[in-house]
């Protein structure tokens, strides 16, 4: 038995929105203002605590509200939350029958409606007549006006597509169902991002989070043996034994406080009159633990106090604490259903901590009974550790008042074959997720992407960006976007691999700049393409140009040329459904055309590299950059390069140490300038 389906809607950016789920652990990933603390706080309200705001409500919900008549439909404002059980027969479902409403012992699903209603009688009659004053009194005053109400309910069969949705249209047909029935069915926890962790001296010597977290530990404990069903004898032995010591404890205390106060409690009692007063020891376990324990680290004979560690440390600690106290509460309450939400687990630990969590976490959430989690994070390494199916991705289109969570696995890989078809489709999504595990899970919480060649673009895009945002800064005005520095953008170095990456940039609906090479190639006498020079080309090596810029067939012989004439000339749109995507090559300049950043950076710095060739590694025949006459820049570059990295190295030094101004090719700048403003 597990939750397959939540939905929400009219909840603050979760408008309207589904999330399907894991049976064990699904994985919340997004960036902020995404609506992951939301998610997690929905919960609490409806499943614990029950309070809800004006500020709860959607944007569309509280614009309708604050024109609220005794005609507008209140059922629409109402923040919902959906809960899908699916069962199956092997399942207990003793406490699941009394919110199953169908007799089919074919059916294996079930529907929980939790919905914060407001009295509309009550609202209209009580609201003020003016827009600024209705404001505050919505504000402030809705709270008293809210209810929430559970409710099962039956939509097999039902075209909500066509007729809507269930619950709206066929109010009559809602079950009321009281709060005890849902508590005994599922029991749900949450673990909070905003953990009071502290490492520092000052607030150190405010709180101990681990002493007091044991305590609440320990508390929870004694509680729950307290209220045991169970005899006597089934209370732990081990809170017995502390028990035991602590009364040993309190009668030795009592004998010397009897001899420290004696005399002045027999004096008091004369001048009182009262009868025999006695000082009396009373230690509590949870108590001593609070104030008189600490929890320290070291060996046994050096120890060191807990905010001496790190707040990572702390932070792990704290958390490995608070899911023992959840697991103790699951197994306590012995619900049909547990859930918990664990949120931020990374904060404050760096990233081999993170590793280190990803890859245990699923083994302590797998020993809790009957459990469902949900994980929030921020975290690509997090992420990156994580099974591909377990990841759900929010996404905000900006300028929507919506949150649209989507199934990172089942959407995408569908997405890659509607793409690139049934046969290369699955390979390259299988590649996509080995590529993002192994390299770079950034991209799912970038709000801009780069794809570059390879190793000399890598080197230099850095130097490239801060030329860039320099010259910017020269120009910039008040509403003009920040420079590429201070923008949230991801750097992948793919080769010619940057089309299997379209389709989950779609997904992810990031702008991206692809810069690449051109490519042109030519048949040789064996009738096989070679490298050629730009203006002898008649095809092009690069997959990722033919794919974004939709590139006919070379069967079609016209089609196909017309094609290459005008890349060449830079005059292809590129695909409209990859409209987020700038792609960037090598373009005419200064009357030549080059065929790799190569080959146009040294076109264009021809000059500056002879004169500082002996300071240059990477190259070889160096003789041939000074040699007069005209240029042929392809054959040039194929005879003086060397090693490209060493090359790319020496250039960068020579900007960083000496301040060479290089030329940047303007395919790259101007694929900056688009990024920039996009």
């Amino acid at each position: 038995m597990h939750i397959e389906e939540i939905q929400i809607e009219n909840f603050r950016l979760l408008q309207n929105s589904r999330l399907d789920l894991r049976e064990s652990t699904t994985l919340l990933v997004g960036k902020n203002n995404t609506g992951k603390t939301s998610f997690a706080v929905l919960l609490e309200k409806f499943l614990t605590k029950g309070d809800f705001h004006f500020d709860d409500f959607s944007v569309e919900s509280r614009a309708a509200l604050l024109s609220l008549t005794p005609e507008t439909n209140v059922d629409e404002l109402s923040i919902r939350l959906v809960l899908k059980i699916k069962y199956d027969e092997d399942d207990d479902i003793s406490i699941l029958s009394g919110f199953m409403l169908d007799l089919d012992e074919t059916r294996r699903h079930t529907n929980i409606l939790l919905e914060c209603q407001m009295d509309l009688e009550k609202l209209v009659r009580d609201q003020p007549d003016s827009g600024e004053k209705r404001q505050r009194f919505f504000e402030n005053s809705l709270k008293s006006y809210l209810k929430t109400k559970i409710y099962a309910f039956d939509d097999y069969g039902y075209d909500s597509k066509k007729l809507g949705a269930y619950y709206l249209n066929q109010r009559s047909q809602l079950q009321d169902k009281a709060p005890e029935e849902l508590k005994r069915l599922l029991h749900f926890q949450v673990i909070h991002a905003r953990r009071n962790v502290a490492s520092s001296e000052e607030n150190s010597k405010k709180s101990n989070p681990l002493a007091s977290i044991s305590t609440q530990f320990l508390k929870k404990k004694n509680d729950a043996d307290d209220s045991s069903d169970h005899d006597a004898n089934s209370k732990d032995d081990t809170l017995d034994q502390i028990e035991d010591l602590l009364r040993q404890t309190d009668s030795s205390l009592e004998k010397e406080y009897s001899e420290i106060f004696g005399e002045f409690l027999q004096n008091a009692s004369k001048f009182l009159n009262l009868s025999e007063l006695k000082v009396m020891s009373n230690l509590q376990s949870q108590t001593l633990i609070e104030n008189s324990s600490k929890i320290v680290y070291g060996d046994e004979n050096n120890t060191l106090p807990e905010n001496h560690n790190g707040l990572g440390y702390l932070n792990i600690l704290y958390l490995l604490l608070k899911i023992e106290m959840v697991r103790e509460e699951f197994e306590a309450r012995q619900a049909s259903l547990n859930f918990l939400i664990i949120e931020e687990p990374e904060a404050h630990t760096h990233p081999q901590m993170q590793y280190v969590f990803a890859n245990q976490i699923k083994s302590l959430i797998s020993d809790l009974p009957r459990l469902q989690a949900v994980i929030t994070t921020h975290s690509s390494h997090i992420v990156s550790k994580s099974a591909f199916e377990d990841i759900r991705y929010l996404s905000r289109i900006a300028d929507q008042t919506n949150v649209e969570i989507k199934n990172f696995h089942t959407e995408l890989s569908k997405k890659f074959v509607e793409v690139h078809g049934d046969t290369e489709g699955p390979s390259l999504f299988k590649f996509l997720s080995q590529y993002l595990s192994i390299q770079s899970s950034e991209l799912f919480f970038a709000d801009k992407a780069i794809f570059i060649e390879g190793t000399t673009e890598r080197m230099l895009l850095p130097l490239f960006m801060k030329m860039h945002d320099e010259a910017f800064e020269k120009t910039r005005t008040k509403g003009d976007p920040l420079g590429l520095s201070s923008q949230n953008i991801t750097v992948l170095e793919v080769g010619a691999n940057a089309r299997a990456f379209a389709p989950f940039l779609e997904f992810l609906n990031i702008k991206s700049l692809i810069i690449t090479d051109i490519d042109t190639t030519k048949k040789n006498e064996n009738n096989k393409f070679e490298a050629a020079k730009v203006a002898d080309g008649t095809n092009t090596s690069n997959t990722s140009l033919k794919f974004f810029l939709n590139a006919p067939s070379m069967e079609e012989e016209t089609s196909f040329s017309k094609w290459v004439e005008d890349l060449k000339a830079n005059s292809l749109p590129i695909r409209e459904e990859f409209s987020n995507t700038h792609i960037a090559y090598q373009t005419e300049e200064n009357g030549y055309h080059a065929r790799s950043f190569e080959d146009a950076f040294i076109s264009l710095n021809l000059d500056a590299i002879s004169e500082k060739s002996d300071g240059i590694e990477g190259l070889k025949k160096k003789s041939e950059l000074t040699s007069t006459g005209p240029k042929d820049f392809f054959t040039l570059t194929n005879s003086v390069l060397d090693k490209k990295s060493s090359f790319a190295s020496s250039v960068l030094f020579e900007a960083l140490a000496n301040g060479q101004p290089w030329v940047v090719p303007s395919y790259i700048s101007e694929g900056l300038k688009w990024l920039q403003k996009n």
